[in-house]
């Protein structure tokens, strides 16, 4: 082990895991409020600027998770970390089809699933990102930029909505009860406290105080018969499946 390795006692693992457009980066956020939590940002996304100095493109799915759980990048604000994680997004899991099972393995790893209780919502929201190239509401003291309307279609709706389903399925077939901290997105927004307590007992670290510096910013305050051009369309091919509550 590298002096790295050696400059702390090995921490606790702990995971993210969502479909896209879930609220990870506000979860992470504040649950890097605790002194003793240090969440890293997407290991899979090579883009993602919580690993400074590694360059994770090469590396195997055993390497990369050790520069989550083992050799993570230390923060000079975090000098006692003693629970420590990483967040993926289900696609990410698709580009390294063996990585999932070698992740469900890792030594007393504990798993927090975010997840949305309307799927149609993080799906509107993915294709407003990917349509407006905006995939964070910018830190401004003004107005929050309005995202543009979206037309979804119905085959792309319900791809999404399968893809939740068999994620979510399978996350509680890998781990067992104890080992999963659920949370909704919505519970996230309107009582972070709340949701950030149960998350301090899960991880088994002491209680601690949000500070409020951060306050989340929705890029869409709109109703989805706003946001969603043909919603009408959608509610209408929806109706009488297991997704006709999301158009409600």
């Amino acid at each position: 082990m590298n002096e790295k390795g050696r400059a702390r006692s090995a921490p606790e693992p702990f995971v993210v895991l969502a479909m896209p457009r879930t609220g990870t980066h506000y979860l992470e956020e504040l649950a890097n409020e605790h002194p003793n939590v240090l969440s890293n940002g997407e290991l899979l996304n090579p883009w993602d600027t919580g690993w400074p100095g590694v360059d994770r493109t090469g590396m195997s799915n055993r390497e990369l998770l050790e520069l989550a759980f083992v050799h993570f990048p230390q923060r000079k604000d975090k000098c006692a970390v003693s629970r420590v994680g990483c967040k993926i997004n289900e696609p990410q899991f698709a580009e390294r089809p063996t990585f999932y099972e070698e992740l469900a393995a890792w030594p007393r790893l504990k798993v927090v699933l975010l997840r949305r209780r309307n799927l149609l919502e993080s799906f509107r929201s993915l294709v407003q990102a990917r349509e407006s190239s905006y995939w964070l509401a910018p830190r401004t003291d003004g107005p929050v930029p309005v995202p543009p309307q979206v037309e979804l279609s119905p085959t792309g709706c319900e791809s999404y909505f399968r893809s939740a389903d068999a994620f979510h399925e399978r996350v509680f077939a890998s781990f067992s009860p104890e080992k999963i901290y659920e949370i909704h997105y919505e519970h996230l927004r309107d009582r972070p406290g709340e949701c950030l307590a149960g998350l301090w007992d899960f991880l088994q670290v002491s209680p601690h105080q949000l500070s409020g510096r951060h306050v989340l910013q929705r890029q869409e305050t709109r109703p989805l018969s706003e946001a969603v051009l043909n919603h009408d369309e959608l509610r209408d091919y929806f109706k009488g499946t297991p997704y006709d509550a999301f158009f409600e």
